[in-house]
């Protein structure tokens, strides 16, 4: 079977047209059915249930997804199980919400009744008003469409599109009106880069105690080569006897005394320290950290106190280790 380049070409892009034209449309049903599906959803006092069939399954159980992580509590039950035990689930403090495109789903229809029983809130997304689901349910999101995608009018295509975004717009108004932040939103994806962003902090991933390359400024040079060598973390932090940051010692700071050919035995770490250097808070999200380190050059930072006085230190190897970098 050999393919067409230029048939392939056209009928893709009168696949995206198809789906653009069907998602457009929704814009003129963002309406009063819209706004009463979304008080019921934040008025909601237990969980939304979300239910649907086959492919309309699939956008329920992703709109479950997304409401979950958005500061919803919601989860996705099959209509084929849910006539089967798993209706238990549903109680009377929550909402359910079923998709279904013809809006005639047998196995959504059989549960109908007992969702009716429960009395609680159903918010149906089909692409039939007239159908037994729109005219049962509480709220009735229209997402018809003209015409499939498919070129035999047959695959969901086009339809489940315009339940996705519907879905999308659904779950962000909701997500909105709920005052759900960045931080929120990190909360809910620990292992994500963008959790581990917003929620690891400098204090969690800096080296401590023993591990903290430092020394007096009266020491020589030398000693400090042997400290920054034997902590491994680029620099070498200069203290007085109340652990006050003085300066750092980095491994670029040696380059350059190198090359002003200064003698390496006749120095103290003080006479080449840099001064009054950059230091992270423990406090700080180890992104800020990152930010400074990337704006300044530089591949690690001290970490102090108010009053400077040191607490660890930080480089862009714990960075990276994080996932923060």
């Amino acid at each position: 079977m050999d393919l067409n380049p230029d048939t392939t070409r056209k009928l893709a892009l009168a696949v995206l047209e198809n789906e653009a034209d069907a998602v457009r449309a929704l814009t003129a049903r963002i309406d009063d059915a819209f706004l009463a599906a979304c008080r019921h959803i934040l008025a909601c006092r237990g969980r939304v249930v979300v239910t649907g069939m086959g492919k309309s399954g699939h956008i329920g159980s992703k709109l479950a997804a997304t409401l979950a992580s958005t500061g919803t509590p919601a989860f996705f039950v099959h209509p084929g199980e849910a006539s089967h035990g798993d209706l238990g689930m549903i109680t009377r403090d929550d909402v359910v919400i079923a998709l279904s495109n013809s809006g005639e789903t047998d196995e959504i229809l059989t549960i109908l009744p007992l969702i009716r029983r429960l009395d609680v809130p159903l918010i149906a997304m089909t692409g039939n008003p007239g159908s037994r689901l729109g005219t049962d349910a509480s709220v009735h999101l229209d997402v018809s469409v003209e015409h499939e995608a498919c070129p035999l009018g047959l695959a969901p295509t086009s339809s489940t599109t315009a339940a996705l975004a519907m879905s999308d717009a659904l779950a962000v108004a909701v997500l909105d009106a709920r005052g759900f932040t960045a931080n929120d939103f990190a909360r809910s994806h620990p292992g994500g880069r963008l959790g581990r962003r917003l929620l690891i902090h400098v204090g969690d991933i800096m080296h401590t105690g023993e591990a903290i390359p430092r020394i007096a400024p009266d020491a020589p040079l030398k000693d400090a080569l042997f400290e920054i060598t034997r902590k491994g973390l680029g620099l070498v932090i200069v203290s007085d006897p109340e652990d006050r940051i003085l300066g750092v010692f980095t491994d670029g700071d040696l380059r350059r005394t190198l090359d002003l050919g200064h003698s390496l035995d006749s120095l103290t770490i003080g006479e080449v320290m840099t001064r009054d250097g950059h230091t992270a808070g423990a406090d700080w999200l180890a992104a800020e950290a990152l930010e400074m380190m990337e704006s300044r050059r530089i591949n690690a930072l001290p970490v102090a106190d108010a009053d400077r006085r040191l607490q660890g230190v930080i480089n862009m190897h714990d960075l990276l280790r994080a996932g923060v970098a």
